[in-house]
């Protein structure tokens, strides 16, 4: 695989590789293996449509309060459409695109795994406008609460069927100008794929991740201040002693003893002969 590439599958994405995506501005590629299971699924799910006159929510049904309501099959796509529609009511602040980058990913990634039954257009579409730099317009306001984010995954979705806004190359278009220029048909959704689009928690989980690499970041450079405050004080290193910090072994604890000793095991503050007994607090 091109080392350009995140390659998107049903493995586990890690940490690391979310850092990687973001700090080298890789492209996501989807695996032939998770093409086939996407589409598996999905004609899995037209035959039991199509053999049957069960009631699934949100399939075949309304949702919420007309759970029972049952949707004729000619209106199935309709409804799916509608879904996206009438939960795209977001508001406040823009989410910013660092933001709408990870959700991207994380909707394409949630969808690979082959179990939520969208055809392989809508996870390619996706794709595309990940590698395009095509970013849907998302606020941060509007959440539906149970069901996941729906109301921020409904924003994500919409230019998908030709409506929304999106920004590409720094700004914002409605998003058919956009399927125009890269000659993208709007997706016409099947049965379940509003449903499989707008549930999950995408939302929080990029915001989450984002915040984590902040703090990450940030740990960092409180050691290096540490670092020179403890050289500004002329401190004795005896308290970074590795034997110390396996006693009480808190990981948190030990990692920090052990980047305070890399980072000060050159200094000449540090090796000069100390006449205090303790350092000042």
């Amino acid at each position: 695989m091109n080392d350009k590439y995140l390659k998107i599958d049903d493995s586990i994405i890690d940490f690391k590789q979310v850092k990687e995506l973001l700090d080298k501005n890789l492209r996501l590629s989807l695996t032939k293996d998770a093409e086939e299971k996407i589409t598996k699924c999905r004609e899995y799910l037209d035959k039991k449509i199509a053999g049957s006159d069960e009631l699934f929510y949100g399939i075949n049904t309304g949702v919420g309060f007309l759970q029972n309501i049952k949707i004729n099959k000619t209106q199935l796509e309709e409804l799916q459409s509608n879904l996206l529609k009438s939960h795209a009511c977001g508001m406040g602040e823009e989410v910013p695109n660092e933001i709408v980058r990870l959700m991207m990913m994380l909707k394409i990634k949630g969808l690979s795994y082959g179990y939520s039954g969208v055809s392989i257009e809508i996870v390619q579409r996706l794709t595309d406008m990940y590698n395009n730099d095509v970013l849907p317009v998302i606020y941060t306001l509007g959440s539906l609460g149970a069901s996941g984010d729906l109301a921020p995954l409904s924003h994500l979705s919409l230019p998908l069927i030709g409506l929304g806004e999106v920004y590409y190359k720094e700004t914002k278009y409605e998003a058919q100008e956009i399927l125009n220029k890269f000659d993208w048909k709007p997706i016409e959704l099947q049965s379940k794929e509003g449903l499989a689009l707008i549930n999950g928690t995408q939302f929080m989980e990029a915001y989450g991740l984002h915040s984590l690499i902040i703090s990450e970041r940030l740990i960092a450079w409180a050691d290096v201040i540490a670092a020179i405050s403890f050289e500004a004080f002329d401190g004795v290193d005896d308290c970074f002693n590795e034997k110390i910090h396996e006693i009480r072994s808190h990981k948190g604890q030990v990692d920090t003893a052990a980047r305070l000793r890399e980072l000060l095991k050159d200094s000449e503050i540090t090796s000069q002969k100390k006449s205090q007994v303790q350092d000042p607090y």
